[in-house]
């Protein structure tokens, strides 16, 4: 069973930044950071293979958001900067066993989900 916990969120002026954790137990071998507006679907915004297989991110961040990991923490973090309005959301860190590379920002891939953490950016 593989179960995440994220933190990290909260309320920032535009150009800002906050980083965001996602406190991982099990095993996992991809994982991704999502974030869902007000009325819209669900957006992949970066993710990364934790055996070192490399990192995605979605063109809307692609720049200002950076995901990275601390295996000695069985953390993966979001760093975000350049904060923009349109970056409100809430987001989720989501993690699977097993990834197709060329769906890896697709949140069909993911079966585990956080209970995700609001970011809000005001201009």
């Amino acid at each position: 069973q593989v179960q995440l916990v994220e933190s990290g969120g909260g309320s920032v002026q535009a150009g800002g930044s906050l980083k965001l954790s996602c406190a991982v137990s099990g095993y996992t071998v991809c994982m991704a950071w999502f974030r869902q507006a007000p009325e819209k679907g669900r957006e992949g915004v970066a993710a990364i293979y934790t055996d070192g297989g490399g990192t995605y991110y979605a063109g809307s961040v692609k720049g200002r958001f950076t995901i990275s990991q601390d295996n000695a923490k069985n953390t993966v973090y979001l760093q975000m900067n350049s904060l923009k309005p349109e970056d409100t959301a809430m987001y989720y860190c989501a993690a699977d066993r097993s990834c197709r590379s060329d769906r890896v920002l697709s949140d069909s891939e993911y079966k585990y989900w956080g209970q995700g953490t609001q970011v809000t950016v005001s201009s």
